[in-house]
């Protein structure tokens, strides 16, 4: 079994591993690091999803990085286009030679007394056994399973004598082509898979238990091809960010304000795309606009294809599957070849690695997250995780200069170790993932860290509060305990308990 020493070791080479690594190159140039990604290329969630349609569901210049501006043409991008992005992302910051392909973490120790994590990882190809050991770990993994989505066990599914594919696992010669497809689903999976399928299937229905908010959006942004002709690359981008962010979260804070006026103007957007071509009950939800999150339509394609009559919609329970299709609960049966179930997503932290602290497992739901960027009791560790309400990548620009902000803080005064504290212990019953109540949160209650009820434990999702506390607000703010030799403290358990426990 190897051993190889980094100063910083990063899991994950998807966006937010690739991101965090470009930061370590652009603000600490003289940190060695190493990524460890699980799969055979990087791009994560980009090089997972191989299901027709996949794309974004943010805008790209917010999506994009803060420090490589987003030149594609379109607003919402492809998955490949997005994938090649990242990928001449690493290449112009020499990321890629650092990135050790295929290998899965497996257990990430951290010892008080060495001062530093050890790391397992293995070749799954291979079943090799391979170490390595960091002064400061990042997380860069997301927040749900690889392996597999989630899918419900339903009612008589080994009687069905067509395919059901998980669109996580979706084969590479699928043939859809003239054939009856059912999607189970309302998120964003389906809202993106529906359309595209409909455009060589006989017909596509898309069944969901309840409705989901559904917004359209263009894929040309005139004004931002204006700018992009008009000014200078960078300032075009800039501005056309600061746009968009300003946009995104005035529709958020609209939303949360006044729910009732977003509501109407919502369902009224929707109402005017179906031209009557479908019951509104199929678009209504119970629940307030951003309790679950919203959903963007493709230049209005999902509408385009119920108004042609290739797409259907269905909400409903299911009551079994038969051999033909799907048995409802009101006693339709819908007829289907290939039922599609993106029924959403199985969370996980850490890609499913075991984390232990001298000697202690840690158990996530116990512990509360500092700024969204720490996990308290874990020292010399970060954790890149993205916005739900906005694109994922506007944290995960901030979140990593912070990062580099504590390492340099740290290297300046000759510290070892950092490892924020929650004296106060004001947890709330929210998770990391905010206030949202979809399906797939719920379901990881369990997995999830808490945040506060107060600064800086709380989890505000607010993007302009964030750029504040991370970008400028103080390192040293009364939360964080820095040591410079844990070695001569390694005798003084009383002293060393409350910055661990």
């Amino acid at each position: 079994m190897s051993e190889q020493h980094v100063d910083v070791l990063i899991i994950g080479a998807g966006v937010s591993g690739i991101g965090t690594a470009c930061h370590l190159r652009r603000d600490c140039p003289g940190k060695s690091f190493t990524i460890l990604e699980r799969r055979d290329d990087l791009g994560g969630t980009w090089d997972l999803f191989r299901y027709p349609g996949i794309r974004s569901d943010s805008d790209m210049y917010t999506f994009g990085y803060n420090f490589r501006p987003w030149t594609g043409g379109k607003v919402l991008a492809d998955g490949p286009s997005i994938k090649h992005y990242v990928s001449e992302t690493a290449d112009d910051y020499d990321v890629t030679p650092h990135i050790r392909f295929g290998l899965a973490v497996k257990r990430a120790e951290w010892s008080t007394e060495s001062a530093c994590w050890t790391i397992t990882a293995e070749r799954e190809k291979t079943g090799e056994r391979l170490t390595f050991t960091a002064d400061f770990m990042i997380g860069c993994t997301g927040y749900y399973n690889y392996d597999a989505g989630y899918k419900p066990d339903f009612p008589g599914e080994d009687a069905f004598q067509g395919q059901i594919v998980h669109p996580q696992h979706w084969p590479e010669h699928l043939d859809y082509a003239d054939k009856k497809v059912v999607v189970i689903g309302s998120g964003a999976t389906a809202v993106t898979l529906v359309p595209t399928l409909a455009e060589e299937a006989e017909h596509v229905t898309m069944l969901q238990r309840s409705p989901t908010y559904l917004m359209p959006l263009p894929s040309d942004d005139r004004i931002a091809r204006f700018l992009q002709r008009t000014l200078p690359s960078k300032l075009a981008y800039r501005l056309i960010r600061a746009r968009n962010i300003t946009v995104a979260r005035l529709l958020f804070n609209l939303s949360r304000k006044r729910p009732r006026m977003m509501r109407n103007w919502m369902l009224k957007t929707v109402r005017k795309q179906l031209d009557g071509k479908a019951d509104m009950r199929h678009f209504t939800p119970s629940y307030n606009p951003w309790d679950q999150r919203l959903c963007v339509v493709k230049d209005g394609d999902l509408f385009k294809a119920i108004r042609a009559g290739s797409v259907s919609m269905a909400t409903d329970h299911i009551e079994r599957f038969t051999e033909t299709g799907i048995l409802l609960k009101s006693g339709e049966e819908l007829k289907a070849d290939i039922i599609i179930p993106a029924t959403g997503l199985d969370i996980q932290m850490l890609g499913g690695a075991e984390l232990v602290v001298d000697g202690k497992p840690v158990v996530m739901r116990d512990k509360v997250v500092y700024k969204n960027v720490m996990v308290e009791g874990v020292p010399n560790a970060g954790m890149v995780f993205g916005y739900t309400n906005l694109s994922w990548t506007l944290k995960v620009d901030i979140a990593a200069e912070y990062l580099c902000r504590v390492l340099n803080y740290m290297d300046a005064r000759d510290l070892q170790v950092c490892v924020a504290r929650d004296s106060d212990a004001r947890r709330a019953d929210d998770t990391v993932m905010g206030g949202l109540d979809s399906g797939y949160i719920r379901r990881a209650d369990d997995r999830l860290p808490r945040q506060g009820l107060d600064d800086p434990w709380r989890v505000t999702q607010n993007y302009k509060s964030d750029i504040k506390t991370l970008r400028y607000g103080p390192i040293d703010d009364g939360h964080l305990t820095f040591i410079a030799d844990p070695r001569k403290q390694k005798n003084s358990q009383d002293e060393m308990s409350p910055v661990l426990s």
